[in-house]
């Protein structure tokens, strides 16, 4: 079976048979897959009624289990973002009614984010949909497969964690 990729790397090598192009025909499938996965996570979603960013900040509440709450400091580990970017995103979600804001019973300066019903609701619908977008994808892939590819993608991503 061959792909659009396996054209860019023939043009490459014509032009370019100087280079070894297989890091080509790796990234530039994840790449285009990646710009499938983004379609697939908004569409879900979308659906809910939330964003992808929402979705990052609930899901990380919804995950920590109950009563699916988190510091703040420990939402920007979770979501990878900067403190005055976390503020607006706790802000808008909590205009929305997706998550409450305590004091922390810990720190006194301190606050807690907690996912009200609402919030819980909006993250486990849009969790579903995307199960079910991402399995759909998979579709083609035997289970096997499948394993395989998650333990070669976990050894590419491990110098990053």
């Amino acid at each position: 079976m061959r792909d659009e990729v396996d054209e860019l790397v023939e043009a490459w090598a014509r032009e370019r048979d100087d280079l070894d192009l297989e890091p080509v025909a790796v990234f530039s499938r994840i790449t285009r897959l990646s710009r499938h996965l983004d379609l697939a996570r908004r569409a879900a979603f979308t659906a809910h009624g939330i964003e992808s960013w929402e979705f990052d900040v609930l899901a990380a509440l919804r995950r920590a289990g109950t009563p699916y709450e988190l510091s703040p400091g420990r939402l920007l580990r979770e979501t990878l973002v900067t403190s005055g970017t976390m503020t607006n995103r706790v802000d808008r979600l909590a205009a929305r009614g997706f998550v409450e804001r305590y004091p922390d019973p810990d720190d006194r300066r301190g606050v807690i984010v907690r996912l009200t019903a609402e919030g819980k609701t909006a993250v486990d619908g849009a969790f579903t949909a995307l199960l079910e977008a991402e399995k759909a994808l998979l579709t083609d892939l035997p289970t096997k497969e499948q394993k395989k590819l998650a333990a070669l993608l976990r050894t590419l991503l491990a110098p990053f964690a």
